[in-house]
């Protein structure tokens, strides 16, 4: 099973950042210039990537107490995927996200990969003060 793991620092305090990461319908929002739409019915949140993808992922849980989003992508492309995002705060009013994306086939990291790092840094642009 592949698994990437990616924790970057974010502009802006925990409470902010959590507020708008925990609201799916915010995603196109969070990761501007990599998705460009959003929508979401029920636990079904269907986005759009900038290439013109589209993927469904089902919400698995939305956890205030520990500021995390667990999901999955549902459909053809994966065997398996569990992925959670999780805002974790520091010290001097800033946070960091943590992002950990697990899926098989492996052979999907060549497909993955690029979209997370590329989503790290919209993440990072996107959710600054």
């Amino acid at each position: 099973m592949a698994s990437l793991y990616r924790e970057i620092p974010l502009e802006t305090d925990a409470a902010r950042a959590w507020e708008t990461l925990r609201d799916s319908r915010n995603i196109a929002r969070v990761f501007a210039g990599v998705l460009t739409d959003a929508h979401v019915d029920g636990d079904l949140r269907t986005v759009t990537f900038a290439n013109g993808s589209v993927v469904q992922e089902r919400i698995v849980a939305v956890d205030d107490a520990h500021m995390r989003v667990a999901y999955t992508v549902c459909g053809p492309n994966f065997e398996q995927h569990a992925a959670s995002m999780q805002i974790v705060a520091e010290a001097g009013g800033r946070c960091r996200m943590v992002w950990i994306s697990d899926f098989l086939p492996d052979e999907r990291r060549a497909m993955v990969e690029p979209l997370m790092d590329a989503g790290c840094a919209a993440a990072q642009r996107n959710l600054a003060r």
